[in-house]
């Protein structure tokens, strides 16, 4: 099912929908140029795990930001002791057509090396793990909502679908 999802992808069929975020909290960092995200997932006893999810660089669109996530991620335990990458198989298997290229490519192999050395390292976002642990969603804060688009003029195109219930 995936694997299908991912070539409707690269063949620009794909549909923006509303949905919410559910079973967990998440804290995300993401240095603006980075090729990835570091994600703290949270439950009501606490963190749960990180997870690195490799990812295009975030732009600032009329709507808000933009980043593509490059399908292949790194699961990070808790104390950050352990670690294991995720769906490299579909990595592999969107590479194959191209989908993600040669040089994004070698910008998440050198993201890998980077983000494996932070957590050597216990620096960026993990250097501070312990406290970090300690965080939570303040129910009082309102949910974040995305804005609407705008609709592409009559006969325009907008260069995406969107899907808008």
């Amino acid at each position: 099912m995936r694997t299908k999802a991912f070539d409707a992808m690269a063949m620009g069929m794909w549909e923006l929908a509303d949905a919410v975020w559910q079973e967990t909290e998440r804290l995300l960092w993401k240095p603006p140029t980075a090729w990835f995200s570091v994600n703290a997932f949270y439950t009501s006893s606490g963190l749960r795990n990180w997870y690195v999810n490799f990812e295009h660089p975030t732009r600032r669109t009329t709507d808000g930001f933009d980043t593509f996530a490059l399908t292949v991620d790194l699961a990070v335990d808790a104390d950050l002791t352990g670690w294991q990458w995720k769906d490299e198989d579909e990595y592999a298997h969107v590479r194959r057509p191209g989908t993600v290229t040669d040089t994004e490519h070698q910008a998440v192999n050198a993201a890998r090396d980077q983000v494996l050395a932070m957590l050597a390292e216990r620096c960026g976002p993990f250097a501070d793990a312990a406290a970090w642990s300690a965080w939570r969603w303040n129910r009082a804060w309102p949910a974040p909502r995305l804005p609407r688009p705008a609709k592409a003029a009559p006969g325009g195109c907008t260069g995406r679908r969107l899907n808008q219930r």
